[in-house]
């Protein structure tokens, strides 16, 4: 079982500043609560005991919060000094990492999914990387991810207007050993550059889930987190 956690809180949140000014994205307030803390919480609850947060954009603010609300946590900051695109940070994060695999996800989106599964998943298949994949219709927003009856995932789709299919819901189990030795520059797309440009030499898997998911990263989806989170 995966106990370990990277959660990437570097982001500015260009799109939300219309609602949300001068804040990191996993900063912004879901009823006068922080969304970061709301996925710590959940995290939490899935068992992960020790966390890496990989932060840029106003840092100490994010530093400040979870210094104060979880004093107890078992945590480490890797701060990036220049952007270093989701694999980057990733990269400099599992440096930080003690076990064998951990859990990636962005501290802008919670996906409820069920981490045990995930992780014996990861474990039985001997993968490189296990991505969450959640089922969603009317998809436009999201390039779709294509598995096939063994979980291997097979393709991953552009975006465009999907009656149904799979996103990539941002969480992943990562063999950190074997994600380390890739041959990777320091500023790169973990989404573009190893999971798109690798599945097919890799061992990547993916799990389906129909949990919750809300990904702040746009006004509207903001407004409606309001209504669907609460506190816990």
């Amino acid at each position: 079982m995966i106990k370990e956690a990277i959660i990437l809180a570097g982001g500015l949140g260009t799109r939300l500043q219309t609602v949300v000014n001068d804040v990191p994205k996993s900063m912004a307030p879901i009823n006068g609560v922080p969304f970061i803390g709301l996925v710590i919480n959940y995290l939490q609850s899935q068992g992960i005991q020790h966390f890496i947060f990989s932060l840029g954009y106003k840092s100490e603010m994010l530093i400040n919060f979870i210094e104060s609300e979880y004093p107890q946590l078992d945590k480490q900051y890797c701060i990036e000094e220049e952007p270093l695109g989701t694999g980057g940070a990733i990269m400099q994060a599992c440096k930080k990492v003690n076990s064998e695999n951990v859990l990636v996800l962005n501290g802008d989106t919670l996906f409820k999914i069920n981490l045990k599964s995930l992780s014996n998943l990861h474990v039985q298949k001997k993968a490189d990387c296990t991505i969450a994949l959640k089922e969603m219709f009317n998809i436009e927003r999201y390039g779709t991810v294509d598995m096939n009856n063994s979980n291997t995932v097979i393709a991953f789709t552009e975006k465009r207007f999907c009656q149904n299919g799979l996103i990539n819901g941002g969480v992943y189990a990562l063999n950190v050993k074997n994600f380390l030795k890739e041959n990777l520059p320091e500023v790169f797309s973990f989404e573009k550059d190893y999971l798109e440009r690798l599945f097919s030499i890799r061992a990547i898997f993916g799990l389906k889930y129909t949990t919750h998911f809300i990904d702040i990263g746009i006004p509207e989806d903001y407004e409606r987190a309001q209504i669907e989170l609460t506190e816990t």
